[in-house]
């Protein structure tokens, strides 16, 4: 009689710390951030500036005319994306059943561009000057050049964000810009920062709601990308996009 109450008091214990694993086991997984994901292309429109015409210049014959040019050109070596975002906050499990989700409609959160379609997210870091001129000399950029990479984004201000469980501190990055609201430049909005994973550079902008663009537009999102700055004739370069709801 007493091996059997000591034989069913240990099964309770056991039990016990197995439910108790189990709680443990349950807390440390709702604990990890869901990593970005990609998003479905809804509407896709590109467009650049036209050229320029020919300004006329008549001088007459026998004089020397000294004249300053000031020319605004299309730069290849940067291409943009802007956009709204649309979607849903979701439970689901490996196979994308659906158990529960949510409409969002005031989208906050990350928009995420690089080369790559395969981002390690566990390892996402502040890129840093190295990293800036790896991505240079891939995309044959001169760093010393005004619109290069490093020069592009020379500033170091950026609001406090998460990516997936990761959290990036108010200004921890050193590589940030802001693309420009009503053609003008600024340093509040659209904010833009560049991010690592230890293979890839990660291009970051936080997302708005419904704030006016470069074009006095209504965009979520603003962001510039990096373009092979070869002469005549290149192939343009894929990115993959990823997006953080939260």
């Amino acid at each position: 009689m007493k091996e059997g109450n000591k034989s069913r008091k240990g099964n309770r214990v056991l039990i016990a710390r197995l439910l108790l694993f189990s709680a443990v086991f349950l807390l440390m997984s709702l604990s990890i951030g869901a990593a970005p994901s990609g998003p479905d292309v809804i509407s896709q429109y590109t467009e650049e500036a036209p050229a320029q015409p020919a300004t006329n210049i008549t001088t007459a014959g026998g004089t020397i005319t000294t004249i300053v040019l000031n020319a605004t050109t299309q730069n290849p070596h940067w291409k943009a994306y802007v956009g709204n975002i649309t979607g849903r906050l979701a439970l689901r499990d490996s196979t994308n059943y659906t158990i529960y989700d949510w409409g969002v409609t005031t989208p906050t959160g990350e928009v995420y561009v690089t080369r790559n379609d395969s981002i390690s997210w566990v390892n996402i870091t502040c890129a840093n000057s190295t990293h800036v001129a790896t991505e240079e000399t891939a995309m044959n950029h001169t760093a010393t050049a005004p619109d290069s990479i490093s020069n592009t984004f020379s500033k170091h201000n950026h609001s406090s964000f998460y990516t997936g469980s990761i959290s990036f501190a108010k200004d921890q990055c050193n590589f940030t810009t802001n693309t420009y609201v009503n053609s003008t430049n600024q340093s509040t909005a659209f904010q833009e920062v560049l991010l690592y994973d230890g293979n890839s550079m990660v291009y970051t902008t936080i997302v708005e709601d419904n704030k006016y663009g470069f074009d006095f537009g209504l965009y979520d999102f603003q962001l510039i990308v990096a373009e092979k700055g070869w002469e005549g004739p290149v192939t343009s370069t894929p990115y993959y996009f990823y997006v953080e709801l939260v």
